[in-house]
């Protein structure tokens, strides 16, 4: 898993943003106290979008385009796809593990575990990618992202939905329970006995049901998962459009060509999830088809600046972080999973836990305890930052 070698010719600009959105995962997962968040720093309720929805997407789109960086040359020099299934299958489970393990860890409660997660949809992109890229050029590859994105809309629009018990309480009550009170849906429209029209509401659309039905273990919002399994396949549509980029990238253009390119798709990809908000509203629960090309075009978008930042201006002065983070990625998401238990365990009976003394103790001296939650955000990714700073120091970076 781990190598005591730099990695060699990646791209820097790629780096960099996966850096960056490592920290942003980071800094969003771990306020000091979750009733004290500024708005941009938490998902949106339902529909909508803020940036905090736009950090996991974008590292979605990052796995799609190092999926072909990484395998265009191995099929350049003759190697046959199934040579590089055995590293593929491996590597993701070893991802999924890791979301497994990140779900147990502390209490290993084996009886209230939850299947689906960030990781676990990380590597479940990766598999579903790596297999369509050795197995189909860019122009399949547009299309079925076509297809992926479009059909979920069909399913979740017009396809009836089931009644089971959590929609047969939301036609009586008008709520939903979920994982912290309940929810308000509404609009809801009876066929017959045993079905309701299809729709984006909470807990009572097609992807909720299928949740309910097939995922096992806990649900993270009891009625529904928002990496569940139907809403699985757009994340693959995500990943898709990453690798789009990713042949841009290896197209031979040169670097300000690549960044135009990357900057135009992604503004017209950008404008068309706008166009689809109006029939399929951007929301991250469900990973709609819209939240996908929005997304992905912003993803696009940055990357292409970063290049021209990066590679063609030379402004690199400010990247050492990002560079950081970047290079083990993955080995610091783990780390930020793990070590804030000891953080947030009271020290001792009647003691509050670090995290609990950090907000109380600058709260009390007068300090906005907003902007004391962000602190500790700000100082908890500082602290994730110190052992893959050494790793990158050492030259050992984790590959999984």
């Amino acid at each position: 898993m781990s190598s005591p070698l730099a990695p060699t010719n990646r791209l820097l600009s790629l780096d960099v943003l996966r850096g960056l959105t490592i920290a942003g995962m980071i800094i969003v997962n771990d306020p000091g106290d979750w009733g004290y968040v500024y708005p941009p720093l938490l998902h949106a309720p339902w529909h909508g979008i803020t940036p905090t929805d736009l950090v996991f997407p974008f590292f979605l789109f990052i796995v799609g385009v190092s999926i072909v960086l990484a395998y265009t040359k191995r099929l350049q020099r003759g190697d046959a796809p199934s040579s590089m299934y055995g590293k593929i299958y491996k590597r993701s489970a070893i991802i999924f593990g890791l979301g497994l393990f990140l779900a147990l860890f502390p209490q290993f409660n084996f009886g209230n575990i939850r299947i689906p997660g960030v990781l676990q949809r990380i590597a479940l992109v990766f598999l579903a990618c790596s297999l369509i890229f050795l197995h189909s050029d860019w122009k399949k590859q547009v299309r079925l992202a076509g297809i992926l994105l479009i059909g979920y809309w069909v399913v979740m629009a017009f396809i009836p939905v089931p009644i089971d018990e959590v929609i047969r309480k939301a036609l009586a009550t008008g709520e939903v329970v979920r994982a912290h009170g309940t929810v308000a849906v509404s609009g809801l429209t009876q066929i017959g006995d045993s079905f309701i029209a299809g729709n984006f509401e909470p807990g009572t659309n097609m992807q909720a049901w299928i949740d309910r039905l097939l995922v096992p273990g806990r649900l993270y919002e009891k009625a529904w998962d928002p990496e569940g399994l139907l809403s699985t396949l757009p994340s693959i549509g995500t990943g898709l459009l990453g690798m789009i980029a990713g042949h841009v990238l290896v197209s031979g253009e040169d670097r300000t060509k690549q960044a135009f390119w990357l900057l135009l798709g992604g503004f017209l990809v950008m404008a068309a999830g706008n166009v689809w908000d109006w029939f399929f509203p951007f929301n991250k629960n469900l990973w709609s088809s819209s939240f996908v090309m929005y997304t992905a075009g912003l993803s696009s978008m940055t990357l292409g600046a970063l290049i021209w930042m990066l590679d063609i201006k030379g402004w690199k002065s400010w990247i050492y972080v990002p560079q950081v983070f970047g290079a083990n990625a993955i080995t610091a998401y783990v780390i930020h999973g793990t070590i804030g238990d000891a953080l947030w365990t009271p020290l001792g009976e009647g003691n509050p836990s670090i995290r609990g003394g950090f907000m109380d103790g600058l709260t009390a001296i007068g300090l906005d305890r907003t902007f004391v939650s962000l602190l500790w955000a700000l100082c908890y990714t500082a602290l994730v930052f110190l052992p893959v700073w050494w790793m990158y120091r050492k030259k050992i970076f984790v590959k999984v």
